[in-house]
């Protein structure tokens, strides 16, 4: 019996193309499917049209917002998961008072960029925090990245933001969690740092932390052979 598939869902902004480098290196041993999160504004919306276009059981992987889309996709339908990894995320709900509305203004400045300017323009700011900071002067990467935010459009945009502001708390998925589990995360992920994946590593049982060194947020991009490295030991793991 072959195994099941690999779903992989990319993040904020992101296509194919934030898994295509990892598929690459993947497609010999396992099956691999991309479904994007669609423009809904709620995420729990978003893991239900995922799992519309889904196989009947796969493993599953997502990237920064794709994660919390898996993992509420694991919420609405956990017999269907084998096995799971959350790359570059997080699991609270948006903080309280004055730290929560920091994150809102930043990402509504964002977006404001994008609706006046354009998501590339957009883009190039965005991906300034968003790698390495010695990757900035890589053009092949920095372009590969902007031009992906650049085939979604500012609606959208505006959409997944809304779906990120108003995130649940996932703890409690996190800690039902009883298939192969991997969290993993660029060691330089400002965003979604090291610390934030040490709290989720502990929350679900068994679970395996993974460190990407010289990566930022967007691992998969920047360290592909790494990330597939991980996915397969990952993959291999017993169920």
């Amino acid at each position: 019996m072959s195994p099941e598939p690999l779903l992989l869902i990319p993040g904020l902004m992101c296509d194919r193309a934030v898994w295509q480098p990892v598929i690459s290196e993947l497609a010999a041993v396992r099956e691999c499917q991309v479904l994007e999160p669609g423009a809904e504004d709620d995420l729990a919306a978003m893991a239900s049209g995922v799992l519309r276009h889904a196989p009947e059981r796969f493993a599953l992987a997502g990237h920064s917002m794709g994660a919390r889309v898996a993992l509420e996709l694991l919420r609405q339908a956990p017999g269907r998961v084998s096995r799971i990894a959350l790359l570059d995320t997080g699991y609270q709900a948006r903080a309280s008072g004055a730290a929560g509305i920091a994150e809102a203004r930043k990402r509504q400045a964002l977006l404001e960029l994008a609706r006046e300017h354009g998501v590339q323009a957009m883009a190039r700011n965005w991906v300034q925090g968003m790698v390495l900071p010695a990757r900035l002067a890589d053009a092949t990467l920095i372009d590969a990245i902007v031009a992906m935010f650049a085939r979604k459009s500012a609606f959208t945009f505006a959409r997944q933001i809304q779906a990120l502001l108003q995130r649940p708390d996932a703890s409690a998925v996190l800690g039902s969690i009883h298939v192969p589990a991997l969290v993993a995360c660029g060691r330089q992920d400002n965003w979604a740092p090291l610390a934030q994946h040490e709290a989720m590593r502990a929350l679900i049982p068994g679970a395996r932390l993974a460190v990407f060194e010289h990566a930022g947020h967007m691992a998969p991009m920047e360290r592909p052979q790494a990330v597939a490295r991980e996915l397969l030991r990952w993959l291999a793991a017993p169920a």
